[in-house]
């Protein structure tokens, strides 16, 4: 037989060993925690209010939400063929025949899921963005409202450009549609004076050197 070893290890050194004191100041912190949650429920409660929990941190890398730049388009796919995998059918996960989310690599089939789905916190935290907008300033506020102006009254202007090329444009048709009328009339007035319709054969006769 071997000698015993003397390393002191045994049949069950394998196994993992914990360590009593980190998980005692672990336990302690989250008595601790639930103690302060469970004040802050009872203090919302007997004000009427709802508790909400608070938020994880933002991280630092995140940018704030900011609105569309340009329209969106759901209807840029009407009338369009596209190749899909076989089992792209089942369930909102991969590229399948629909409303497509890259960002997030889900298909929708209703475009209403889809608008809801960029307005979602899911869409937006895999965007990079917050999910907070920013407050405007009164500086931001009055750029913004003297831009405004400055838009309208350029509508106002194309539109009052618009009308009077509208104006321009019937009185040309209406010329043109005189042009052609009195055109007609002198063909019929032409075709009335000959006989038949057809006209009258001119004959000419030679009498010395002068055509009659």
């Amino acid at each position: 037989m071997s000698a015993p070893s003397k390393s002191g290890a045994s049949d069950t050194s394998f196994r993992k060993t914990w360590d009593r004191a980190e998980y005692a100041a672990k336990a302690s912190a989250r008595a601790s925690t639930e103690k302060v949650e469970a004040q802050a429920r009872h203090e919302a409660k007997l004000l009427g209010h709802k508790y909400h929990p608070p938020r994880a941190r933002t991280p630092p890398d995140m940018k704030e939400t900011l609105s569309r730049t340009t329209r969106l388009d759901v209807s840029a796919n009407v009338g369009k063929t596209s190749l899909v995998p076989v089992g792209a059918a089942m369930g909102k996960r991969g590229r399948g025949a629909g409303f497509y989310c890259a960002e997030c690599d889900l298909t929708f089939k209703d475009n209403l899921q889809f608008v809801d789905h960029l307005n979602s916190r899911q869409h937006l935290v895999a965007t990079g963005q917050s999910g907070e907008v920013k407050r405007a300033t009164l500086d931001e506020v009055k750029e913004r409202l003297t831009w405004l102006a400055h838009r309208r009254q350029e509508e106002q202007e194309a539109m009052s450009n618009g009308v009077d090329l509208a104006k321009r444009l019937e009185v040309r048709v209406a010329e043109e549609e005189r042009e052609r009328e009195e055109k007609r009339r002198k063909r019929n007035e032409r075709r009335r004076k000959t006989e038949g319709g057809v006209g009258v054969k001119i004959e000419e006769e030679v009498r010395g050197g002068i055509i009659c």
